[in-house]
């Protein structure tokens, strides 16, 4: 099915970036530096974008970059995107709220590693509204389902009792896969074509709608 009418859940589990964070201009702008220092300009933001949520492997070979490249190219962005210190990052609208008001117990499954969501959340006083913080931490990232089966097997739940929220094309994929429900957020940066694809139980257009 695919509605608008959102039941109420156990338990939520949220991506971060381009779901609950509006972090694009930090993640591009370092993704931008790591570029420029190995003399590739010209890549706009626009193209980036939609790898925001994937591994930077993905990014980088359709870039055309070689594997002896690309490991010290995640290294320098690994060391410069925590500087950034998400000056350029905020919630989207209706995320703060939307958590206070929204019942059930709430867990994350982001690509960004658990200590790295866990500094976000803070720093925008939204980890209070979360009883769990799960992040990708040497595990394949999505769209395998490895993270949203660590935050299930913490909170003890079944996938059934759960809603996934996320916006891309790899979330959608992941909660499949791990046979969650599944929320499209089509505010976000994924492509919603290729998100369709997978057949979301449900769709947002402001994360609002779920409360």
């Amino acid at each position: 099915m695919s509605s608008n009418k959102i039941p109420q859940f156990p338990v939520y589990i949220f991506d971060l970036d381009g779901t609950l964070m509006d972090s694009a201009r930090d993640i591009c702008g370092a993704i931008q530096e790591v570029l420029a220092a190995v003399g590739r300009t010209g890549v706009p933001d626009t193209r980036l974008r939609k790898y925001i949520g994937c591994h930077l492997l993905a990014m980088f070979y359709d870039l055309g970059f070689e594997d002896a490249e690309i490991d010290p190219m995640i290294a320098h962005y690994r060391r410069i995107y925590p500087e950034r210190k998400h000056g350029m990052t905020a919630p989207f609208p209706g995320v703060p709220e939307t958590l206070a008001r929204l019942g059930g117990r709430k867990t994350t499954a982001t690509i960004k590693s658990t200590a790295n969501t866990k500094i976000v959340l803070e720093q925008f006083g939204l980890l209070r509204h979360f009883d769990h913080v799960q992040g990708t931490d040497g595990f394949p990232a999505k769209p395998e389902p490895d993270v949203i089966f660590h935050s299930l097997e913490a909170l003890g739940v079944e996938p059934r009792d759960c809603l996934f929220v996320g916006d891309s094309a790899a979330d959608m994929e992941a909660g499949r896969r791990a046979g969650v429900p599944t929320c499209g957020a089509r505010y976000g940066y994924g492509d919603v074509q290729e998100m369709a694809k997978w057949e979301p139980d449900y769709w947002i257009d402001d994360l609002r709608e779920l409360a």
